[in-house]
């Protein structure tokens, strides 16, 4: 599979929102609890710092996506954070190393000088591994930071690296 990533256009929404959903009603990874539409979809895609968006070169198929933004603002505003979701069907692919490696090189192309994950779920093994293989320090970890779909709670671990 020959992955490309290219930035986010509105013809992307439908599949983009396809696969930012399935993470969101896994419940397992992203904060957010409601879903996107193509309107409210294309308005948070379009409102980031920049959306990758990483496709199959032969089909144009979306297989996975990120959002950059800044973490804060200020004398903060330095710190940017991100978000990625690969389609379920085809993780372990290293699409996700991809996404996070283009975002890093697009986030130091837009003045950031550090990208800091802030909720890194603990019990999101493949996430965790990424992260240390490429490079990122942890910061520790916020006990039940996390509210789990099934109600439970677990524990994150804020992630940065310098860019």
């Amino acid at each position: 599979m020959n992955i490309a990533i290219k930035p986010y256009q509105i013809e992307d929404v439908q599949q983009a929102i396809s696969i930012w959903n399935e993470v969101v009603e896994d419940g397992v990874a992203f904060p957010q609890t409601e879903l996107l539409t193509p309107e409210t979809g294309h308005e948070f895609f379009s409102q980031q710092s920049y959306t990758g968006i990483a496709y199959e070169e032969g089909s144009n198929q979306i297989v996975g996506l990120y959002i950059l933004h800044p973490n804060n603002v200020g004398r903060c505003g330095h710190i940017c954070n991100a978000s990625y979701a690969v389609k379920s069907s085809i993780r372990g692919q290293h699409i996700g190393e991809k996404l996070v490696n283009h975002c890093k090189a697009e986030a130091k192309n837009l003045g950031f000088q550090i990208l800091q994950f802030n909720a890194v779920v603990k019990t999101n093994l493949p996430a965790l591994h990424l992260y240390q293989k490429l490079g990122f320090t942890q910061l520790g970890t916020i006990p039940k930071g996390f509210r789990m779909k099934d109600g439970s709670y677990e524990d994150i671990i804020p992630h940065y690296c310098m860019l």
